[in-house]
This record gives structure tokens, sequence and C-alpha cells, in this order.
């Protein structure tokens, strides 16, 4: 109701409603609706009997604190200029001209079960100006009682509430109508794949909305403290909601280190593809979420173009800092550096003001070179090559560009997987992959997680003398040859490589204890299949890649990167930042 007032610019103080079903169900509604700020005088009621008016015979004092001063007899009279109707009644009992005469931009919330008060085809026919919400999961705006009721328990429990009172109530309304206005990102099944956009078809969560338990609960416990039936308060209800995450979001866990860190020195992080509507949602829970310092770059009219269409709450400006992609007063400086980093590969001033111009990622990297922004995120649209390779003339790389490797990771039942080299080296040599096993190792523990590394081969500890295996047998003496106390063995098959039974029964002597979590590929193909193969083969969650080996924090994403991936690699980008900042 709250929400659908929003859509439609009511204030609840002034709007005139109707409603049919007057029992347990119905006044609780009525109740809950007079809490939020409806006037008693607005409300007119029917129930089997007819309109329930002051004097009538036969009602219990619930029905009588509703019962009005009123000519009214029938559902038909009340419901002429009724800007809401509410329903908990029975099936079709609205006709086509009880919702002609409804006022304009009508709000009809046909709750009976399994047959509406209205079908929301017929009302939309006869009504198109109206908003509708029904109790059927087949249509838009379903009401369910399955919303509300698991989280505000988990709410009152956590804290020991001992009832469940007004307060909780209203704080579990208010906090579904906020969740439905927030942006929604990366809810599995709960949405069908779709993205849904606060407005007139999407008023309220889905039951199966996942965001629901960490927004219901703190807003039901917080309430219950505030009104003093918590027998258990909490001291720290971050801590609190952080711990409810751990349910939602499968990276939650591994990401905790890396989002603590990010949000102790905020970092400028640039989004050279601004526009695109991931970058959007992710951008509103990095300002959400205080993750980091966002600039967009793209055309600014776009960008609130598209924010306004998404039902964002991301001020242009204010909350994020937006780079004017057709028009910047620092083109001539762009693109007189640019030309002068790359004159000698071909590139002339002409050339260079037409990249400048037209390629957002150049743009992002010059920014993080000039120190505008500390770090950098693209990808979503073009090739992948093409925009490393951007990002790697620009920034130049730390020990040469042989060296730079793609790391993701996989997190999905069986725990977190990571793949190397998954985008960048096609057929690396021995030495970069071992330089691309070690600077993984380093990523790991970054987020707290210890490495084991096994090298991945056709071959199992020498049963083959292909080049390739002998290849990953040559980086693993270099491997340990520099990090000597790294637990790492190869070259193995994948099976070895995760279970330790197989791997004893081949190999007794094996220095790696358990199942690997550090994969290293002996190509491109291998390690790119591999990753995307278990990615999608197990409904596991992606993240990355992370690129390693850029002298600034530069990460190249891919079209496939859902909202979720970009909020954690900006959280990880922002992290690298401040460890390149603190070794200057």
């Amino acid at each position: 109701m709250l929400n659908a007032l929003e859509v439609v610019g009511k204030p609840i103080g002034e709007v005139k409603l109707a409603t049919s079903g007057a029992g347990a169900a119905g006044i609780a509604c009525l109740d809950m609706l007079v809490a939020l700020g409806m006037r008693k005088e607005n409300i007119l009621a029917v129930d089997r009997e007819g309109v329930l008016y002051t004097g009538r015979d036969h009602m219990d004092a619930d029905k009588r604190r509703y019962a009005r001063d009123t000519d009214k007899r029938t559902l038909s009279d009340i419901m002429q200029g009724a800007d809401v109707f509410l329903g908990l009644s029975a099936g079709n009992i609205l006709s086509e001209d009880m919702l002609r005469s409804m006022a304009e931009r009508p709000i009809i919330l046909a709750l009976a079960n399994p047959t509406p008060e209205v079908s929301p085809d017929l009302a939309k026919r006869v009504r198109p100006d109206c908003i509708i919400a029904t109790g059927r999961s087949d249509y838009p705006n379903q009401v369910n009682n399955a919303l509300c009721f698991p989280y505000i328990f988990r709410g009152a429990l956590d804290v020991g509430a001992t009832t469940i009172n007004e307060a909780m109530k209203l704080a579990c309304v208010k906090s579904i109508a906020e969740l439905a206005r927030k942006e929604a990102s990366d809810l599995g099944n709960a949405y069908a794949g779709e993205t849904p956009s606060f407005g007139p078809e999407y008023l309220i969560p889905r039951p199966f909305d996942p965001r629901l338990l960490v927004s219901l609960a703190p807003a039901v416990a917080e309430a219950a403290m505030a009104s003093g039936v918590a027998a258990r308060p909490m001291t720290d209800m971050d801590a609190y909601r952080e711990r409810l995450s751990l349910f939602v979001f499968r990276t939650g866990l591994l990401m905790k280190p890396v989002m603590e860190r990010a949000k102790a020195d905020l970092q400028r992080v640039v989004y050279a593809e601004g526009e695109e509507e991931t970058t959007l949602r992710a951008v509103q829970t990095v300002v959400d979420e205080r993750i980091a310092k966002p600039v967009l770059i793209g055309r600014p009219a776009v960008i609130e173009s598209r924010i306004k269409r998404l039902g964002l709450r991301i001020r242009p400006g204010v909350d994020v800092e937006v780079t004017n992609i057709d028009d910047d007063p620092r083109f001539n400086e762009y693109w007189q550096l640019y030309h002068q980093i790359m004159q000698r590969r071909g590139v002339t001033p002409d050339a260079a003001k037409a990249l400048v111009r037209s390629r957002s990622t150049v743009i992002a990297a010059l920014m993080v070179r000039r120190g505008e922004a500390d770090a950098l995120l693209c990808g979503l649209v073009g090739r992948y090559q093409k925009k490393a390779k951007h990002v790697l003339d620009i920034l130049g790389s730390d020990q040469g560009e042989e060296k730079v490797a793609a790391l993701s990771a996989v997190l999905n039942d069986k725990g977190v997987f990571f793949f190397t080299d998954t985008h960048m080296q096609f057929d690396p040599t021995a030495e970069q992959i071992a330089e691309s096993a070690l600077q993984s190792a380093y990523r790991l523990r970054l987020f707290g997680v210890e490495p084991k590394v096994a090298l991945i081969s056709h071959s199992n500890f020498g049963s083959s003398d292909n080049p390739s295996a002998q290849k990953m047998r040559d980086a693993l003496k270099k491997i340990r040859i520099r990090a000597p106390k790294l637990e790492v063995e190869g070259e193995m098959h994948v099976d070895a490589a995760l279970n330790e039974d197989v791997r004893n029964r081949l190999f007794p002597n094996s220095r790696l204890k358990g199942s690997a979590n550090l994969l290293v590929f002996p190509n491109l193909d291998t390690a790119n299949t591999a990753y995307n193969l278990v990615r999608s083969m197990t409904d596991g969650v992606g993240l990355g890649p992370i690129l390693m080996g850029p002298s600034h924090s530069a990460h190249v994403l891919t079209a496939s990167a859902t909202v979720r991936r970009m909020i954690n690699m900006t959280a990880i980008a922002a992290v690298e930042a401040q460890v390149r900042k603190a070794m200057r």
C-alpha cells in the first residue's frame, strides 16, 4: 500500500478506502493502515450484511470501530470515488461499473484466494490507470504472508522478544516497502532470472527474495529493543546484519575481510561502462554500503535517465562523480597524454583524439594514471583482450606484459575454487605459469584463504613426457625455488588435485594435503573452460577475473558479470589500490 500510494502520488492521510471483508484479517489490515497514517473517517467497509454504519445491529466491537455515519449501504455505493479498494472477502465481486466509479489512478488490492475479487486482466482492461495486487503468484504484486512471518519471528527470537507488538509489525511493513524500492541484484530464482524495478508492476518483493531476511529481521529486532520487549538486546546491529547476509550471498564469507578493508579507507573506483544497468545497480550498493567512491564514465543525461528508469537512488554529482565522455574539460589533456604514451606505437594525434573520444576504457585508464581515480573496472561491453590491451598500454605492468595473468574463482556447494590463468596468457611458458601461481597464491591470502596449489595436466606425476606435462613440471621447480613453504604439487589430473585419497594412491609423498583450492592450468583454453564448466554445471557464483600484473589497480570483467560480482570486484580493486599506495 505504501509503495502503491507513492507511485500514484497520493498521501496516505488523504486517500479514501473501500474495503470488502471485516473479519479478523480485514480488521487487522485496517488497524495497520490507520497506524501508518490513514484516517479512520476515510474508511468505508462492508461485510456479508452490507456497509458498517453507525447504529447497525449485529456488529462486534472491532466492527463498530470502523462503522461510519453514512447513508451508503452496498459495496457499489462505497466504491464511488474510492482511491483504494482492499478486498479480503470473495472472488469476482467487483463489477466493471464499480471499477469505473473509482477515483483516478485507483489502487486495487484484490486479495481473496484463489479467486481475487476482480481479475487483474479485467481490472486493467476497464481501468488502464489502475495498480492492482492479488494473492496470486502468477500475477505481479503478489501479497503473501510468507513475506513477513518467517522474518518477523527471526528478528523477535534473536533478541528474545517477549511478544510481537505493534511497533515490530510496523517496522516489518516499512522494511518490506523500503526493500521493494531498492535495486535487486543476483537474486537467483526469486525473480525467474529477471531484475525487477520499482514501479506499478513491482510494488512488493516476492516471497522468495533472499534479501527479506537481511532487511526485515534487523528492523524487527531494533523495534523490539526500542519498545522495551527484548530480553536479549544486541549492541552491534551491523554485525548482526553481516551474519544474516552470509545466508543470502554465498560470496559473503569469502569477501568479508576484503569488504571490511575496503570500507576502512574509501578509494575512488572509476567504472568505464558507467551507463550500463549492471554498473548502476552495483554502484547503488557500493554507495549504500560505503565500499568505495564511485566515478561513472558516460553521458550524464543517459546515466540520469537510466537511474530513474531503474528506480535507483544514487545522485550524480552528489553520491557519484560523472565524467562526461562527450564533453569533459580535460579532453585535451587526456588525448595529449595518450598520444605521448602511444606515439611510438603508430598512434597519431588524430587517432589519439578519436580513441579518447570513443573508448571509455581509455579514459578510465588515463584517469587512474593521472591520479584522478585509484582503481578501474571495465569489460561489461566489448572484447576482453582489447580492453586489457588498453589498460596495459596506458598503465603498464609491474614485471612486463608477458607476466600479466587473470585469476577467477567459483563458489559452490563444495567450497571455493580458484582458477588461473583464465583470460590472458594463451600458451604460457613454465616461468609465466610459476609467476601466475605465485601471484594467485598471494591474492588468496588477501581473502584469508591459505593456498593449496595444484598444477593441472593430462599427466599424473611424470606419467607423460609430452611438452605440456614437462612444462608443468618445470613450473613446479620454479615455484618451489621462489616459495619453498608454499603447499604446491603437480603435475596431476583434476581428480587427484581435489581428492587426497586418489592423490595418495598415485603419489603417496605429495606435499599437498587435502583438496587443492588453487588450480593452475597449462594454457588459457583449459583454464577458461574449466572455470566456466564448473561455474555453470554446479550453479556456482563467479568471482573475477582478477587481473594480476598491471602497475595500478585495474580489472577487466566480462559481459557475463553480475551485479554482485561487480560489487565484489569493486572491493577487490579498492583494496589493491590501498596496498599499492602503502607500498609507494
